[in-house]
């Protein structure tokens, strides 16, 4: 009996320890490396200017979605910068705001900080543009009196907010550059005594001359270098208030008898960039471009675009490729659409001008306040800022502020161009940084979302961007 109870037992044992199952080694979720970080505006604003989360690892598995190809092997032009008008009524409307709140936006504005859009280039008035109160020149005199030898000459209705708010902007990014161009000589000069309109009448191209050479060299002295120069402002255009008449063949005058001999004998080094106007026109600086005595003072061309194709810029770069190209106006609408406005802002202003040679590309007009004020008489009264400033203690990002976000981030000053191609409703441009990045702006300009490849190299990895969209990829 023992024996049987034992026997049992030994087979119970042999019996349970039969049932173990044998572990099985789970294999491990293989983890995807982020490779691409990836940043995205909609147009819906239901994302803004925001860091996604989406894992973009390269990989070799073949698929049949468009490419874009991203090639640092071919390089193009250097980029300068990117950024705003800073108007008269931009930097007042910017002093209303409290110093604890200013100071954060010019940071957020201005910094290199991973909080910032770090803008690396501004374009200022010589004297007023339209979005100051009033016009006025730095060298008024009463009616009938001139003043040839620039005795009255004086920076004063600049020291109040502009000067001071540049030495704000210096002091957190003192590399910045700067283009200042005027929207109308002193109107004793003109040949019709109005800031409206009229012409520089020619026994004044010597003395305007010298009015440059003291504004940069007064300007130097407050320390604040200007960059560059453009002798007017969209010279075919005699309706703005301010404005003045500027044909080609006179600013091509101007220049070689004039404003380049008298930079030279300065001994400045502040560039020369010819027309400031629509692209429509690329026979005006063609025009300057082919004097052979303006030629050699001219650094290149400066365009708008509210006529005309984005393909002007290489139009004249194919002519002079010695010569530079530059994009400074586009303003945004208080009637516009925030979605319909990045779409066209960021296909024809910033990758529609850097894929066409251009160094810089800027919107106009860094902030106004809720009303689109402050302007003159006659000055554009729907010109929508950047920022919105609302009250002393608080302002608003507009549309002007994501589209140009979206490169002045991440494409620092320095960079280069390099490679890239759209596709279908794919719209691009890249860029190598200075630091050894590559940068992918990527607009989808079509009504549905887009899959495609960013391809580097021999890999790819396959991002969506929904319709109107806009991307930047960083790896």
């Amino acid at each position: 009996m023992i024996l049987l109870i034992v026997l049992a037992a030994a087979f119970l044992k042999c019996s349970k320890s039969a049932v173990v199952p044998t572990p099985v080694p789970v294999k491990p979720t293989p983890v995807v490396k982020n490779d691409v970080a990836f940043w995205l505006t909609k147009s819906d604003q239901s994302v803004m200017l925001a860091k996604q989360t989406t894992v973009l690892g390269f990989d070799s598995v073949a698929n049949t979605y468009p490419t874009i190809l991203v090639d640092d092997t071919q390089t193009f032009q250097t980029i300068d910068g990117f950024g705003y008008a800073l108007t008269g009524g931009s930097a007042q409307v910017i002093n209303s705001l409290s110093s604890s709140v200013k100071q954060k936006l010019l940071q957020e504005l201005f910094g290199a900080d991973t909080t910032s859009i770090s803008i690396s280039y501004l374009r200022i008035s010589i004297g007023a543009s339209d979005l100051n109160n009033a016009p006025f020149s730095y060298d008024d005199m009463p009616a009938g009196q001139t003043d040839p030898n620039l005795t009255n000459f004086s920076l004063a209705a600049d020291t109040v907010d502009l000067v001071p708010l540049l030495k704000q902007i210096l002091a957190i990014n003192p590399s910045i550059k700067i283009i200042a161009t005027p929207w109308s000589a002193p109107v004793w000069m003109k040949d019709n005594s109005s800031f409206v309109g009229g012409s520089l009448q020619p026994a004044f191209y010597g003395v305007y001359s010298q009015y440059f050479v003291k504004y940069i060299q007064k300007m130097k002295a407050l320390g604040i270098t200007i960059t560059a120069i453009t002798p007017q402002n969209e010279p075919l255009n005699p309706y703005n208030n301010p404005s003045l008449v500027m044909t080609a063949l006179a600013q091509a005058t101007f220049i070689k008898n004039n404003l380049g001999p008298a930079f030279r004998a300065a001994n400045l080094t502040t560039k020369i960039i010819v027309y400031d106007h629509n692209c429509d026109q690329p026979i005006y600086p063609l025009t300057v471009l082919g004097d052979a005595a303006a030629n050699p003072y001219i650094d290149g061309s400066a365009f708008h675009l509210y006529a005309g194709d984005i393909s002007a810029l290489s139009t004249v770069h194919n002519a002079y490729p010695d010569k530079n190209v530059y994009f400074t106006e586009q303003y945004t609408a208080s009637t516009g659409d925030f979605g319909g406005d990045l779409k066209w802002h960021e296909k024809n202003v910033i990758i529609g001008t850097m894929v066409n040679w251009g160094k810089v590309a800027l919107e106009w007009n860094l902030a106004s306040d809720a009303a689109f004020q402050p302007h003159t008489s006659g000055g554009c009264n729907t010109c929508k800022g950047a920022i919105t400033i609302n009250t002393s203690s608080n302002f608003a990002r507009n549309v002007g502020y994501y589209i140009v976000a979206h490169a002045s981030k991440f494409v620092p000053a320095g960079s280069l161009r390099i490679a890239s191609n759209s596709t279908g409703n794919l719209n691009s441009v890249a860029f190598l940084t200075p630091s050894g990045k590559r940068i992918l702006i990527v607009e989808n300009d079509g009504t549905g979302a887009a899959i495609f490849n960013l391809r580097y190299k021999t890999k790819w990895t396959s991002p969506i961007i929904d319709a109107g969209s806009v991307a930047t990829f960083i790896w």
